[in-house]
């Protein structure tokens, strides 16, 4: 197989490239698999196509003579890091802080090629080897930590890791379109600084210098991290004023003042249109996981996504303990049915395809192609969530376009079935008085077509106080879904099974909850499979819950476990069998 296919990881296949030095060096805290599903991959494809030569370094060795990250010398114009597509701790940290066995993200599925916050450490040795280099950092670790923020390993506030890693530029969020105007600044002999005017980067600047805005823009000032410092509240009111911030179309640049400098986070790019992300997709991607990994075991996450395909970016959803809508942002972008169908046909062509396709999906498995109707009204928006507490009247919640999506996929030649194995928000379906048109054929065609045997939903929570903390439907629709879902499976003779995901310990949850909620799922399921016990990450609702004790958009005390005995013994009610 022709190594000149993947971007180069070694000294030797960059000068196969017919280049002596990079442009741009990639470190990565997984294992580099060239499939648009990984950020590495995705991001380091998109700089190639803005002109720039580009190595990549995964997993590096931070425990030797550092020859991993020395071995391609100085890029020309930066380094560029990340965790990879985990933040670090959660990968290897269990909700009780236990050591994990295992990586997903890794050859042969083997935990111990990254370290703990693996962004702060890769930078730490690129600044102490390379100091005139300039580090831009990203992915979903360095995003989710770019303001002060609750560290739920060190159980305590962390300043932002701008600070910590001491990175030039954080890119936030998706970063595509932010990747690709630095490349082509640089490329045409910008400076490194003037990316500082970009949407979508965060930097560090002395406090009152000038601020990056725009006309539709004014600046925000955050409680300063000394001031989150010193009361829960402070910290509390800074999320929401981020979090709504960006469930805006147009938001405003943030800024976090410390002791003598600043956080500058300007505005993110504008809502992406089809046409540009269906371009990203469509980069000349392998598909598979570099040849050095080919005898080094299977890497558990390539193996489940590898016949796969994201459709959309982005969810309305707003689900307290999740962060996407912060990555991915609120409006759906949806990739055109001939983008779709075009790759679909390109797996078809992969030498170890045998007619199943995984995946069709996205954050969420059934927002393909849903917007507002008047979106000047989505403009002026800043709900958290199109559909909690109740459905938006202009939310255009229609299944139609993803139907016809699924049935010509499955009519490509070398499919043999069509799985959809992404999240389904099933309380789209329902209105005051059953499953609306659409809802229904959606739910039929799903279950009759594209179900391999389990059907995963996710009720979370049986409880309203607590389903009400996570931003989730009441478990009435679960259970309306649940007798449709029954009733269909029995007509059809289907012999499907229903698997519900359930969390514990959540804000708001206490013993007596989770005994309510065995009773309630004990007459239905003869035991709970898919659980987990709630773990705080950085910039969702629900970690900020958990250390502060509140609700920061009203100010009442929610009761909170936090003792790691509580919380397993929350956990243990999930396996006391009927």
């Amino acid at each position: 197989m022709n190594k000149k296919q993947w971007l180069p990881v070694t000294v030797k296949e960059m000068q196969l490239s017919g280049w002596d030095k990079p442009d741009v060096i990639f470190f990565s805290g997984d294992a580099y698999i060239d499939h648009p599903s990984f950020g590495t991959a995705m991001i380091a494809r998109v700089m190639e196509s803005a002109g720039m030569k580009v190595a990549i370094v995964p997993q590096p060795n931070w425990q030797d003579d550092l020859r991993d990250f020395k071995k391609f010398g100085k890029p020309n114009c930066f380094f560029a890091v990340t965790a990879g597509c985990m933040d670090s701790m959660v990968n290897h940290y269990t909700a009780f802080k236990r050591l994990r066995s295992d990586d997903a993200y890794s050859p042969g599925g083997k935990s111990g090629f990254r370290p703990d916050y693996a962004t702060e450490k890769y930078c730490t040795i690129l600044k102490n080897l390379f100091p005139d280099v300039p580090v831009i950092i990203g992915g979903i670790e360095a995003s989710q930590r770019r303001f002060t923020h609750y560290d739920y390993w060190q159980d305590k506030l962390l300043p932002s890791i701008l600070v910590s890693s001491k990175a030039d530029i954080l890119v936030y969020g998706m970063g595509e379109i932010t990747i690709y105007n630095i490349c082509k600044h640089l490329l045409k002999g910008g400076s490194f600084d003037e990316i500082k005017k970009m949407p979508q980067v965060a930097y560090i600047q002395p406090q009152k210098s000038k601020i990056y805005s725009n006309e539709q823009n004014k600046t925000i000032f955050l409680k300063s991290h000394e001031e989150c410092l010193q009361s829960k509240k402070n910290y509390a009111q800074n999320f929401v004023t981020v979090e709504t911030e960006s469930n805006k179309m147009f938001p405003t640049c943030l800024v976090q003042k410390y002791s003598d400098f600043e956080i500058v986070a300007n505005p993110p790019n504008p809502v992406i249109s089809t046409e540009k992300l269906d371009g990203f997709y469509n980069l000349p991607f392998t598909r598979l996981p570099h040849p050095k990994y080919f005898k080094k075991g299977i890497i558990p996450a390539y193996e489940m996504i590898k016949h796969s395909i994201t459709i959309h970016r982005g969810c309305f959803g707003g689900c307290s303990f999740c962060a996407i809508s912060m990555m991915q942002g609120k409006f759906i972008i949806s990739r055109s049915e001939k983008s779709i169908l075009n790759e679909i046909e390109k797996i078809t062509q992969m030498q170890d395809f045998k007619g199943f396709i995984s995946d069709l999906g996205g954050p969420s498995a059934n927002m393909y192609c849903m917007t507002g109707k008047n979106m000047k009204i989505c403009s002026e928006c800043s709900r958290y969530s199109c559909i909690f507490p109740e459905k938006c009247k202009n939310m255009n919640i229609n299944h139609s376009e993803l139907i016809s999506l699924y049935r010509k996929a499955s009519k490509i030649k070398g499919v043999k079935k069509l799985f959809i194995n992404s999240g389904i928000r099933y309380d789209m379906f329902f209105e005051k008085n059953g499953l609306t048109k659409d809802g229904k054929e959606y739910f039929l065609e799903v279950m009759k077509n594209h179900v391999s045997g389990r059907l995963k939903v996710a009720p979370e929570h049986t409880q309203t106080k607590v389903l009400n903390l996570m931003r989730k439907p009441l478990y009435k629709v679960f259970k309306d879904f649940y007798r449709l879902f029954d009733a269909e499976n029995k007509k059809s003779k289907l012999n499907l099974q229903l698997v519900p995901y359930f969390i514990s310990s959540h804000p708001g949850c206490d013993l007596k909850d989770m005994s309510d909620l065995l009773k309630e799922t004990s007459s239905q399921f003869r035991q709970l499979e898919q659980v987990q016990d709630f773990t705080p990450t950085p910039m969702t609702l629900s970690t900020v819950m958990f250390y502060t004790g509140l609700n920061p958009y009203t100010g009442e005390k929610i009761n909170v476990t936090t003792n790691l005995t509580e919380k397993r013994k929350q956990f243990n009610f999930f396996f006391i069998k009927k």
